[in-house]
């Protein structure tokens, strides 16, 4: 039977104290409105598993104070927008144990699904750079294993760059380096084609 989810618009407050609640399923809060996140196809767990793999082994070798997350942990757009991020990084002090969202992600990563690929590009690009602490915002494909990198420089433009998966990207801040076939490390080998 599907849950029925409340119609009233709620701020992210109410959102949190409501999911927590919960007993099955992930949601994101948009625009005030419940959203009610799809199963996910095993290739973009896979994807999202590698990639906060390579980012936790990044922020390891670099020796930084910071921390790579995988799905679960939120991020709150504004009031009445919360997002949770497939993978995201922040640094300084360690979070809480109990805290379920950061305001001060410096990396986050989404990995495209067909349900998600509009929303990841459009709404969530402009809401996750509303964000002052942001500098890094990558977008996996893993259909043409290719990455979307959206960098905000030190005076607030925002650039982007359309990487192959063999690419070896320098997320700097916070002064890392991944190679992102890492990211499909776990994915299926695919016979070679024009996108290579």
């Amino acid at each position: 039977m599907a849950k029925v989810l409340p119609k009233e618009k709620m701020d992210v407050d109410t959102f949190i104290a409501w999911a927590m609640e919960q007993d099955t399923g992930r949601y994101e809060l948009v625009g005030g409105e419940i959203i009610a996140m799809s199963p996910e196809r095993v290739d973009h767990v896979r994807a999202k598993a590698d990639i906060w793999l390579a980012l936790r082994n990044a922020i390891c070798d670099a020796d930084l104070p910071c921390e790579a997350f995988i799905d679960g942990v939120g991020v709150r757009i504004n009031e009445h927008t919360y997002y949770e991020p497939d993978a995201f990084v922040r640094c300084g002090e360690p979070l809480d144990g109990n805290v379920v969202e950061a305001d001060d992600p410096i990396i986050i990563v989404e990995v495209l699904s067909p349900s998600t690929r509009n929303i990841d590009t459009g709404l969530k690009l402009t809401g996750y750079f509303r964000l002052p602490s942001l500098r890094h915002y990558l977008v996996i494909n893993t259909e043409d294993r290719r990455t979307i990198h959206y960098q905000r420089d030190e005076v607030g433009e925002i650039h982007m760059a359309i990487l192959p998966a063999d690419a070896r990207l320098m997320l700097d801040p916070p002064g890392i380096h991944i190679t992102l076939a890492d990211a499909f490390q776990s994915l299926p080998k695919r016979p070679n084609t024009d996108l290579d």
